[in-house]
């Protein structure tokens, strides 16, 4: 006897049973579970949203996979090669007749694989020169608002405005987040945005400065300034930025892409404003040297202005040589004066020894003959303009003489053209409308024959007759007439009244087949065909 032998009578299970029954078996045995292990072969979330990885160790390694919804619920998104603590149930995929686990949450395993994961992503952003010193912006000396990202709740706000009321007051705008657990680090890079993206006039003013400040714990607790999210939205702040999260010794990424790093928020706050009264004393100050400063220059300006008035020559001295020109010039004026009228004088006589009656009627003559030569051009030339223009005006009545009657010529084989396309038009008209009337008769003639043989008048003319009720209804059974009745019956020649006995045919005679020939008759009055009246 084999093996086999004694389970011939047991039942058997379908593949999906038995996958079914297994998928059971697993869930109530294990549940939910703890497993620590090694991230293998993640590639991102699938299209669908889905995870997709392998969690290992030296000696084996189990499929894993993270839905959509608990993987937007993380706080740590899974990495290649991260060493994690995942909790989960543990469930089969039938599909492929294997085991995993349906990961809910997971978690870094100790810190060294934070400061792996902190490291490995502080390599990434830096590649991508989120960390260069060349992006960071300085901070402006003296703001007039500060915005302050942090927790409304926490002591860090008190310390952060307590120090600046004390160095020097200035407006303060909170944009309360959550600085821990889930949700905090979102929370944290849309007030960074959000800081940014109000308006240089708005209701609300923008800041000048902002302040991302947290208290001191550990590297779990200060796990949200470490996501990328977060970096990415220092980094690409337009506003500068100061981080102040816990204490100088803690260090996370923000850090690296703030403009400015403070060891503790009460520092940031120093960082942001000066002191008031060290500026009064130094604006006193500075008072005092302008105004020594301001004396002493009055004074090298003074000594300055003194040495150049000894080293100029006296008035007299400066005046003597223009006040003997002014001597000299004095004593020729008159004599250049007569000098002068006298050349004048010379000049006006012979100018009007030139002018005697003589000459003025020379000159006359002289103008009058061009004006007459003028004139005469001026004659010829009108005439000859008036030739060339009657000329002209001749050739353009000749030339349109021409076109006028070219394009009447034009125009003519133009009606012609379009009379005979006219006519052709008509005619071809003419034609159509015969042939669809003709087409039209024809179709009316068939639709008379097929009316005719369809009518039931050509049934009358077979033998038959209608019957009709007194209210003109067709009656199509006897079992419908009444006795007494009136009715009326239509022949193909005409129609008569008539009135129903009370004679009925036997229904029981018909069937049992009855031979006596009256009742035969009233057999096969009886049966009639569909659509047709009857006489009884």
């Amino acid at each position: 006897m084999t093996a086999t032998e004694p389970l011939k009578n047991a039942p058997a299970f379908t593949v999906s049973e038995l996958s079914s029954a297994l998928k059971r078996t697993v869930e109530d045995a294990y549940g939910h579970v703890r497993v620590r292990g090694e991230i293998s072969g993640f590639r991102g979330p699938h299209s669908s949203g889905h995870c997709y990885f392998v969690l290992k160790d030296e000696n084996a390694k189990i499929e894993a996979v993270i839905w959509k919804t608990a993987h937007a619920r993380m706080r740590f998104k899974p990495q290649e090669g991260l060493e994690v603590i995942a909790t989960g149930k543990l469930t089969t995929y039938p599909g492929s007749s294997k085991y995993q686990i349906v990961i809910e949450a997971i978690e870094p395993a100790g810190i060294g694989a934070l400061m792996a994961l902190m490291e490995e992503r502080k390599r990434k952003l830096g590649a991508e020169r989120l960390f260069d010193e060349a992006r960071k912006q300085l901070l402006p000396w003296l703001p007039e608002v500060i915005g302050v990202v942090t927790s409304p709740t926490g002591a860090v706000i008190r310390d952060i405005l307590h120090r600046l009321q004390d160095r020097f007051p200035r407006r303060v705008l909170v944009w309360p987040v959550r600085v821990q657990g889930e949700g905090s680090a979102e929370q944290i890079a849309a007030a960074i945005r959000g800081f940014n993206a109000l308006p240089q006039l708005g209701r609300v003013p923008r800041p000048d400065l902002l302040i991302v400040a947290r208290g001191g714990g550990s590297l779990e607790d200060l796990w949200s300034f470490n996501e990328e999210i977060v970096v990415r939205a220092a980094a690409n702040s337009m506003i500068p930025l100061i981080s102040a999260v816990g204490h100088e010794t803690d260090i996370t990424l923000i850090d690296f892409a703030a403009d400015r790093r403070a060891p503790t928020p009460t520092a940031a706050a120093e960082m942001a404003v000066p002191v008031r009264s060290e500026l009064f004393i130094e604006v006193d100050g500075l008072a005092r040297r302008r105004l020594l400063c301001w004396q002493r220059a009055q004074e090298a300006r003074r000594n300055e202005l003194r040495a150049a008035a000894r080293a100029l020559p006296a008035a007299g001295e400066l005046l003597a040589i223009p006040r003997q020109r002014l001597d000299s010039v004095t004593a020729s004026l008159p004599r250049a004066l007569k000098a002068n009228t006298h050349a004048h004088f010379r000049r006006f006589a012979a100018a009007s020894a030139r002018l005697t009656v003589r000459v003025l009627r020379a000159q006359l003559t002289q103008a009058q003959h061009r004006l007459i030569v003028a004139g005469e051009r001026m004659t010829h030339s009108g005439r000859g303009l008036l030739a060339n223009r009657r000329d002209r005006f001749a050739g353009l009545a000749i030339r349109l003489q021409a076109s006028k009657l070219s394009n009447a010529q034009a125009q003519r084989q133009n009606i012609a053209r379009d009379r005979e396309r006219v006519l052709r038009l008509a005619e071809r008209a003419r034609r159509a409308l015969l042939t669809a009337t003709l087409r039209l008769q024809a179709r009316v003639a068939n639709n008379g024959q097929l009316l005719g043989a369809l009518s039931y008048r050509a049934v009358l003319a077979r033998g038959f007759a209608l019957v009709r009720d007194a209210g003109g209804h067709a009656i199509h059974t006897a079992a419908s007439v009444a006795p007494g009745s009136r009715l009326d019956v239509e022949f193909s020649d005409g129609r008569i009244a008539a009135t129903a006995d009370g004679n009925r045919p036997a229904a029981t005679n018909a069937t049992k087949g009855v031979s006596s020939e009256p009742k035969a008759a009233v057999a096969k009055r009886a049966i009639k065909p569909a659509g047709q009246g009857s006489l009884f």
